[in-house]
């Protein structure tokens, strides 16, 4: 079973940063589309970054320009690095692996880390 885990959350002050860290426990990591989703109180999960498999990023226009996924195949770790933070980036963050096959998807999720924007 493949597991995610997250760390890097917690408290910020409107206009700081934080990096948000995700490890995979695969051999093949190399191989998943890994990205980024967030999910404040009251609202849906949404998506905010995602780096694929040749190394291709796209970002919600939301954090354009403030946040940058990056990706370590060696070290089997995705990295979300969020500047200039705004208290509407509060949220869940939730770091997905996901696998495209012939068949099927295959997506794989974290526990969560809080990010509180606030001051």
């Amino acid at each position: 079973q493949v597991q995610l885990v997250e760390s890097g959350g917690g408290l910020v002050q409107p206009g700081g940063s934080l990096r948000l860290t995700c490890t995979v426990s695969t051999d093949i990591f190399s191989l998943y589309t890994m990205g980024w989703y967030r999910q404040a109180p009251g609202k849906q999960r949404e998506s905010v970054a995602n780096v694929t498999t040749s190394v291709n990023k796209n970002y919600a226009d939301s954090v354009k320009g403030r946040f940058t996924i990056s990706r370590d195949n060696a070290r089997k770790t995705v990295y979300l690095q969020m500047n200039s933070l705004k208290p509407d980036d509060t949220a869940v963050y939730y770091c997905n692996a996901r696998r495209f096959t012939i068949t099927s998807v295959n997506d794989y999720w974290g526990q969560g880390t809080q990010v509180t924007v606030s001051s």
